[in-house]
């Protein structure tokens, strides 16, 4: 199961966020074929969002064949063909990057203190 992380400095919708982080959860072999998600009702609590924008999300999702909602049972990954982009998956890295940096910047850490502490990360992931 992924955690979802909702972002009001992002640009873009919640809705869109919680379908790319399933579309990249998906993708990087985080979120299985018959795995449940959460129920729509649960999401938004746990993300203090309106029920709305969370069945939008999974609404646009099982439109494109992504997910599967089976009633009484709940909402389950349908589909493990993801596919993104080289160019879409380098445009996020880069607004990822760009936002932390600039964060980091605004504090006064040094590109060689912020790659120094990521490596610590890195270490301790493994």
């Amino acid at each position: 199961m992924i955690r979802f992380i909702l972002d009001p400095k992002d640009g873009s919708p919640f809705y869109r966020q919680i379908i790319d982080q399933i579309k990249y959860g998906i993708s990087a072999g985080n979120l299985q074929i018959g795995e449940q998600l959460p129920t729509v009702r649960a999401l938004a609590v746990e993300l203090k969002v309106n029920l709305n924008t969370v069945a939008k999300a999974y609404k646009e999702l099982e439109i494109q064949h992504i997910l599967e909602t089976q009633q009484g049972t709940g909402t389950f990954i349908n589909s493990h063909d993801i596919l993104i982009s080289e160019k879409e998956k380098q445009k996020k890295i880069q607004d990822i990057c760009k936002e932390f940096s600039t964060i980091a910047f605004t504090y006064g850490f040094s590109i060689d203190i912020i790659i120094k502490e990521l490596l610590k990360l890195k270490q301790n992931a493994s």
